[in-house]
């Protein structure tokens, strides 16, 4: 992933076509270690294309993907009666507030006095 960064980097900079120098240079800057091998790869792959064309094709794919667990969760909840659960939750939690509350009342004395 820091060998794809460092060439997008390289890229905003205004370098058109960033080399494995210019990835290790980014690289050593920040003192993260260099993979000849991943960089070549990355190099490889990126020979000849255009990067805006790139990352266009891959929102495309990531789009279709389904992401988030919460939204199955909530849409299950919401299937079982989680409506109800709900104003259930809240009481709850409204009623340990006022348990604090007391608790500090017995103690016979008041932060402020």
């Amino acid at each position: 992933m820091k060998v794809v960064t460092a060439y997008l980097l390289a890229l905003l900079g205004g370098n058109t076509c960033p080399s494995a120098k210019d990835i290790k240079a980014i690289l050593a800057s920040i003192g993260a270690d260099v993979d000849d091998e991943k960089i070549d790869l990355l190099l490889s792959q990126m020979d000849g294309k255009d990067i805006t064309k790139m990352i266009a094709a891959s929102r495309e794919k990531l789009a279709s993907v389904p992401a988030g667990g919460g939204a199955g969760v909530a849409v299950a909840a919401a299937a079982a009666g989680g409506a109800a659960a709900a104003p259930a939750a809240e009481d709850k939690k409204e009623e340990k507030v006022e348990e604090k509350e007391e608790s500090d009342d017995d103690m016979g004395f008041s932060l402020f006095d």
